[in-house]
């Protein structure tokens, strides 16, 4: 058993919990980014932490250089669960724990509503997922943040704070500081039933999922344009986007837009299909549509 311990309040309440359900069974995962100053400081804390609830502690340094037009946030959890899933093989480990708690989970929601986020986004981050060959558990996302820290304290366990979790320059630590304390004052119970809609939204996505996968068994793959215009506007969209979630493309609203066009467009043998989506582009091959992403991009 691994827990992801950052040396927090929420991956540190984790790691207790975890320590004493499974004594001697559980090992701490510390990913080091290099990030700010105060990194060497969060692996004295944790090196400490560890040593007092006999988890053994494993550093693992990582780049999380982001790419051109890639978010830091979204290059150091990439980075972060791709040296997690190494480090985890590399001991031995089944599983990893992770402490997104039910604060983490609502506020994951509230980018996606941001963002206009379809079912996907909706769904906000899933209790149980694979990545890089190992398998991740979130078990505290309907645990408050408040909670966790008020048992931490009971405790006398040490933990230690990120500053970089109060700079506002970050979206969700906008919405960290300023929204989620209004929704607090109008709707005493929404870290609740925000994270109920979550999972609703997450039960409904997969209904969808299962649906896409019967249509596109049944249309081919690659599919078969006469076979997906046989299908209604709705079910047209969704399974075009399974299927070129398949071939790792991820279309936006737009460009999904303009494939069921020409899809529905697509009624004698001269008409053209090239579009782009996503790194690659949709094109028609005879009766079927193909997806290819450019060479560049591979």
């Amino acid at each position: 058993m691994g827990v992801a311990y950052s040396g927090g309040a929420d991956s540190t309440a984790l790691l207790l919990a975890a320590a004493r359900r499974w004594p001697g069974q559980v090992d701490a995962f510390h990913v080091h980014h290099g990030l700010q100053a105060a990194a060497d400081d969060f692996v004295r804390v944790c090196t400490a932490v560890c040593a007092r609830v006999g988890a053994p502690l494993h550093v693992v340094h990582v780049d999380a250089t982001h790419a051109s037009g890639e978010s830091p946030e979204d290059a150091a959890r990439r980075a972060r669960y791709a040296a997690l899933a190494t480090a985890a093989l590399a001991q031995g480990t089944k599983c990893v724990l992770l402490g997104q708690h039910a604060d983490d989970q609502v506020e994951t929601l509230l980018l996606a509503l941001s963002r206009g986020a379809g079912l996907p986004g909706l769904s906000a981050m899933p209790a149980r997922f694979e990545r890089g060959g190992m398998v991740f558990y979130r078990p505290l996302l309907q645990t408050p943040s408040d909670v966790l820290r008020q048992w931490l304290v009971q405790q006398q366990i040490p933990f230690v704070d990120d500053p970089t979790n109060t700079d506002e320059r970050y979206t969700r630590n906008r919405i960290r500081a300023r929204l989620m304390p209004a929704l607090a004052q109008v709707f005493p119970q929404f870290l609740a039933t925000f994270a109920r809609s979550a999972r609703h939204a997450a039960q409904a996505q997969a209904v969808l999922v299962e649906i896409a996968m019967q249509d596109l068994t049944a249309a081919g793959n690659p599919p078969v344009i006469q076979a997906v215009q046989a299908l209604s506007t709705a079910r047209q969209a969704n399974l075009l986007r399974h299927w070129l979630l398949l071939q790792q493309a991820t279309p936006s609203a737009a460009q999904l837009d303009q494939l069921l066009h020409q899809v529905v467009a697509c009624t004698t043998r001269g008409h053209r299909i090239h579009l782009k989506v996503a790194t690659g582009h949709v094109t028609r091959q005879g009766g079927s549509l193909h997806y290819a992403a450019t060479a560049t991009d591979r």
